[in-house]
């Protein structure tokens, strides 16, 4: 039984949808992204893109590395990652149809196309920061530094520890004895009753054993490496440590020292995917293969002016390297730093938490003309704010100065403005578009993705501010 329909509703034809021409420019926004990012191309300087097709005039015509790297900046701009899903919405997205037309390309050269162009997305991320400076966004008198932790393209179950790496090589070397003692024994009865055999191929199974144990201690080697490495910071550490007693400026006390040891612990992995990359704890309190990806974001619009990858767990030995790029990218870009009534160049200031504070770092940073406020302590939720430790006296310390240089009305100030600066990008950045994974393997492809992600974040920076002054 049908029941009758009282209601008028809106006529629907999908058929005749099916056969409708579509045209971006007549359904999507005046001012869009990709309309934005198809106006922005021309302001770039895409001549090293193209450099690299112009020394082969074989085959068929490339596509254009203009709308390429266009496809690209409106990918990541939207969260789409994957090259497969970025070939996907060629076929099926307005907006995506109006930067690659009827001439689509498909995941793999999408995915070349990402792969050997990484080391050029330094140079356009200070193009693009040059950008965001003649638009206005970029003031240079705050800055705030901080880090995130980010899984890498690397499975923890394709990981060893230094211990179990100890076992199973002796395991396969015990294992690929016995296989050539077999071998021997063959070919000796094959040699009685044959003649001689050839011999020039190693079995499957010894093979298959031997390139096992061939990266087990490749893996071996490279943790050794880093557990020296670590032994070697450590003995500077103490080194220190002991100058600082020496001097006064620090009491000898607490336990012996343990020995310094400069073979890995047993617990020590490596990972056999991407060895480039260690094991560290995440944001959702696990563990996983990662790196930690560093920012230095200017106060006015959160525009990042520096982005780099390290292995280090901690941030103790990043103020100054990132501090040093955000300079130097300045520079490339051309932009000045703001100068005061005798021409001098203003000291920046430069706000980080407690992970980032070292007496090096602190005097580092004022060595490159900044003004650092960095915590020297983790201050409790809801504690008191004490103002009137100001009137007491100051240690001779540097980490006494810098606590009471934030105890000062501009330090809390300052300090106080560095969470509303820096860490909202990464807000943004993982939960507005999505990234929380890299999808590259090795430690300069992972560092340019992650220069293409910040750059797409100041050009999405560049467009709503834009579309904000137009409304207004």
């Amino acid at each position: 039984m049908v029941v009758p329909r009282q209601k008028k509703y809106r006529p629907w034809n999908p058929a005749a949808y099916a056969r409708q021409t579509f045209s971006p420019g007549d359904r999507l926004p005046e001012g869009d992204l990709v309309f934005f990012l198809i106006d922005v191309m021309p302001h770039l300087d895409l001549d090293p893109f193209y450099a690299s097709y112009e020394v082969e005039t074989r085959g068929q015509p490339p596509f254009d590395p203009a709308m390429m790297l266009c496809l690209l900046l409106y990918a990541y701009s939207v969260g789409v990652y994957s090259s497969r899903k970025i070939a996907n919405a060629c076929e099926r997205n307005l907006a995506f149809l109006a930067i690659v037309g009827d001439d689509r390309p498909d995941f793999r050269t999408i995915s070349d196309f990402r792969k050997e162009h990484l080391s050029l997305f330094a140079n356009l991320f200070t193009r693009v920061l040059r950008l965001a400076h003649e638009a206005g966004l970029v003031q240079l008198g705050l800055w705030a530094t901080d880090g995130s932790k980010f899984p890498g393209n690397a499975s923890r179950h394709k990981a060893m520890s230094y211990g179990y790496m100890k076992k199973e090589e002796e395991r396969l070397k015990a294992e690929i004895d016995e296989l050539l003692q077999q071998a021997q024994q063959v070919d000796a009865a094959e040699d009685a009753a044959l003649g001689a055999s050839r011999g020039d191929e190693l079995p499957e199974e010894l093979r298959f054993r031997q390139d096992r144990l061939d990266k087990i201690q490749q893996a071996k080697q490279r943790l050794e490496e880093q557990a020296k490495a670590a032994a070697e910071a450590e003995r500077q550490r103490r080194a220190e440590a002991e100058e600082a007693v020496r001097q006064g400026h620090k009491h000898a006390g607490g336990r012996p020292a343990q020995p310094i040891n400069e073979l890995p612990d047993d617990k020590a992995q490596t990972s056999f995917t991407d060895p480039e990359i260690k094991i560290m704890p995440q944001n959702n309190k696990g563990w996983d293969y990662g790196v930690n990806a560093q920012t230095v974001v200017d106060d006015v619009c959160q525009i990042i002016v520096a982005a780099e990858v390290t292995t280090d767990t901690n941030d103790k030995k990043q103020a100054v390297p990132v501090a040093q790029q955000a300079l130097s990218n300045l520079e490339q870009a051309g932009i000045k730093r703001p100068t005061n009534a005798t021409g001098e160049a203003q000291a920046i200031l430069n706000a980080a938490d407690t992970g980032y504070y070292s007496a090096q770092a602190v005097s580092g940073l004022e060595e490159l003309g900044l003004d650092p406020y960095i915590a020297v302590g983790r201050q409790k939720h809801h504690a008191l704010d004490t103002t009137e430790l100001e009137s007491e006296p100051v240690g001779t310390s540097a980490k006494d100065q810098m606590r009471a240089k934030l105890r000062t009305e501009q330090g809390r100030a300052v300090y106080g403005l560095r969470k509303g600066i820096v860490e909202p990008v990464f807000g943004q950045i993982k939960g507005a578009r999505g990234f929380r994974r890299f999808s590259l393997r090795g430690l300069e492809k992972i560092r340019g993705e992650w220069r293409l992600v910040c750059l797409t974040h100041n050009l999405l920076k560049i467009w709503r501010y834009g579309c904000a002054y137009s409304r207004n």
